[in-house]
């Protein structure tokens, strides 16, 4: 199966463009960065740093978070067809899935839960459970960035 994704164009294309890759490895690494820094430093705040900022600005943010995670899954499963065999079997790599799918689950939760927390009121409370989930969420996105730069040289 993996084998015939690698067969298809658009897989064709971006193995043999000179720039396919190139251009969607940078719209890859700009979606990581909209997506894992907006969440990440939510996160950060809600465990107690950057005290400065307001938990609630958090809530608008998470949408372009969303639209640079729409931009990831894009260009990610683009970049995968070019070399679908090799990243299907590299522990690595899965294990990179595995941790965005947990982190962009934890994301929804945490989102609900700030939403939440943060309603009615001037003063902003956060609970034990959702900074709980945001430490999760702090590990998990550091496990992703790690696992997919581990990805090229796994093998």
């Amino acid at each position: 199966m993996f084998a015939r994704i690698e067969g298809t164009p658009i897989a064709q294309w971006v193995s043999l463009s000179l720039y396919a890759y190139p251009l969607l490895l940078a719209v890859h690494i700009v979606g990581l960065a909209v997506v894992v820094g907006i969440f990440m430093m939510r996160d950060l705040r809600l465990v107690g740093c950057f005290k400065g900022l307001d938990p609630v600005a958090f809530l608008s943010l998470s949408k372009f978070a969303w639209v640079g995670f729409i931009f990831n899954a894009i260009s990610g499963v683009m970049l995968f067809t070019s070399q679908a065999v090799t990243f299907a079997g590299n522990p690595a790599f899965l294990i990179k899935i595995a941790c965005i799918i947990v982190g962009m689950a934890l994301a929804g939760v945490i989102q609900s839960r700030l939403r939440a927390d943060t309603q009615g009121g001037v003063d902003v409370f956060i609970s034990r459970s959702t900074r709980t989930l945001a430490v999760c969420s702090l590990l998990t996105w550091t496990g992703a960035i790690i696992a997919g730069r581990l990805v090229a040289y796994i093998i």
